[in-house]
């Protein structure tokens, strides 16, 4: 299982994934913090991504993934994390701690943790 940021998860939305990621997404289960989705609305409400909630590429990758809510635990685990980010960024980090799932992320902020699991490949 992987944790897939906001962006990873636009980018395999819209084919611009690395060759790596695609590979790391190919051979895994992908879940992502339930924050990504208010960023993703965020995103469609400013226009910057060309995806709406009634694509039926969204509504299906969407019904085949885990959403991880934000539970007390995430919120607990946001208090380890050895960087400082927006509060989305250090949620979706968080949830990667709480479930011991590994993130996949181009963030250089959250790249560079030390306690937060990276996907890698």
């Amino acid at each position: 299982m992987l944790n897939l940021d906001t962006q990873i998860l636009v980018f395999s939305l819209t084919g611009r994934l690395s060759h790596q990621e695609r590979r790391l997404l190919d051979d895994d289960y992908w879940g992502i913090s339930d924050i990504v989705l208010w960023e993703l609305s965020m995103l469609m409400q400013r226009k910057r991504i060309a995806l709406d909630f009634g694509s039926v590429t969204l509504q299906r990758v969407l019904s085949e993934i885990t959403i991880w809510p934000i539970t007390v635990e995430v919120a607990k685990r946001r208090l380890t994390l050895d960087f400082k980010s927006d509060p989305a960024d250090e949620l979706i980090a968080a949830t990667s701690l709480a479930h011991g799932v590994p993130l996949l992320t181009r963030d250089t902020t959250m790249l560079r943790s030390r306690v937060v699991p990276l996907a890698t490949a």
